[in-house]
């Protein structure tokens, strides 16, 4: 029994007496310095257009979260909670820069 319960009165919620830097804000963009960028947006990349086209006209997903280690991942509809050794991609690394052409020529 915790002392709530023996005392019969109620739990109180009071801030905590610390803060994790970092841990209110979900971060954009992987830690560039810890993985393998071509090959961390690749597997991305990969787990999104298999969620596109096994979900034809699904949800707009907030991202995808991927364990650079492990094959595959998950498409995910909110603010992920990672562990330690996964990383989130959102979609605007999945899906390219808009108005950027590769060998487009004009002529």
């Amino acid at each position: 029994m915790g002392s709530s319960e023996q005392s019969g009165g109620p739990i109180s919620f009071t801030s905590p007496s610390f803060t994790i830097t970092g841990a209110s804000r979900l971060s954009t963009s992987p830690r560039w310095d810890r993985v393998d960028s071509r090959s961390l947006i690749a597997l991305a990349r990969h787990v999104y257009f298999n969620y596109l086209s096994d979900t034809p006209g699904g949800h707009e997903p907030f991202g995808v979260v991927v364990d650079p280690d492990q094959p595959g991942g998950r498409v995910v509809f909110d603010p992920p909670v990672l562990l330690p050794q996964e990383e989130f991609v959102g979609l605007e690394l999945i899906r390219g820069r808009p108005g950027r052409t590769r060998g487009r020529w004009k002529g």
